[in-house]
């Protein structure tokens, strides 16, 4: 049986696809510009529907710390129109205002860690024991958009964990309405529906204390084949504390440390959705 390989949205085999495969902000499709959505007015249809967006973005940007679980799934659309989905699960470490982390696993078993200790963005490929450091001192918001403009990196719904979240979320949004309380969470949520000139995206928010989004589905109806990125969110804590050796990358024996190329996809790459909205 002969088989052919199916295309994921960035290319495999790069030797740092572990940074282009890790964290889409809020980056994604076909295009990989770090801010590409101009700005457009915010439209009151449901003005309560948007209060509750904006709660659960302040809510996450105001967090000094934080630890959740994405377990995700994105649209590959190929050469001959197929929709294929491919998965990631990711850990992710935050803490404010210069400290990040992701533990990465991919759905055909690549696994890869990026860290940022306020200096240094490193990323670990442990397949090849090969690790890659780029200095970039800054805050967290200035890792995260460097990782994105500069390095290509796809980091799924990385703007979420960044100070602006809350002001970005709102400028782009051109419409949000509420359509129903749902149940089947763990926790009573919120389903919202929100739309933007790029992307519709409806969010799973729940309610109560901890307005954090418990599910995000985003679908780029500009895109050929309108992909979607789907994600759920798990296992959150808020102010959590982290140990300073959770930051700190410690290469492990016999790791060669190699130059880091920003990958960049082939011209025929198949349309994809890796996690932003714009």
């Amino acid at each position: 049986m002969i088989r052919t390989r199916t295309r994921r949205c960035a290319p495999p085999g790069s030797v740092l696809t572990v940074l282009a495969t890790i964290v889409a902000a809020v980056v994604a499709g076909p295009a990989r510009a770090a801010d590409p959505t101009p700005a457009t007015a915010a439209s009151e249809q449901d003005p309560a529907a948007r209060a509750l967006l904006l709660e659960m973005a302040n809510f996450i940007a105001r967090a000094p710390g934080l630890r959740v679980t994405m377990r995700s799934e994105y649209d590959a659309i190929q050469a001959d129109g197929q929709r294929i989905e491919f998965g990631e699960r990711r850990q992710i470490l935050m803490q404010r205002p210069d400290k990040f982390r992701v533990e990465v696993e991919r759905s055909d078993g690549e696994r890869g860690t990026v860290v940022f200790d306020g200096r240094w963005i490193t990323a670990f490929k442990p397949s090849e024991n090969v690790y890659a450091r780029v200095e970039k001192a800054g805050n967290l918001d200035q890792a995260l958009v460097y990782m994105v403009r500069d390095l290509h990196a796809t980091m799924p719904l990385a703007r979420m964990f960044t100070a602006e979240f809350p002001a970005s979320l709102d400028k782009r949004a051109t419409s949000v309405t509420f359509v129903e309380e749902f149940s089947l969470f763990d926790v009573p949520t919120d389903h919202l529906a929100v739309r933007s000139d790029e992307v519709d995206m409806q969010l799973w928010i729940a309610r109560g204390q901890e307005p954090l989004p418990r599910r995000v589905v985003i679908t780029y109806k500009n895109a050929p084949g309108q992909p979607q990125f789907r994600a759920d969110l798990y296992d959150w804590k808020i102010g959590a504390s982290a140990d300073a050796a959770e930051f700190a990358f410690v290469p492990p024996a016999g790791a060669e440390r190699i130059m880091y190329l920003a990958p960049r996809p082939p011209a025929d790459a198949p349309a994809a959705s890796n996690g932003e909205l714009r």
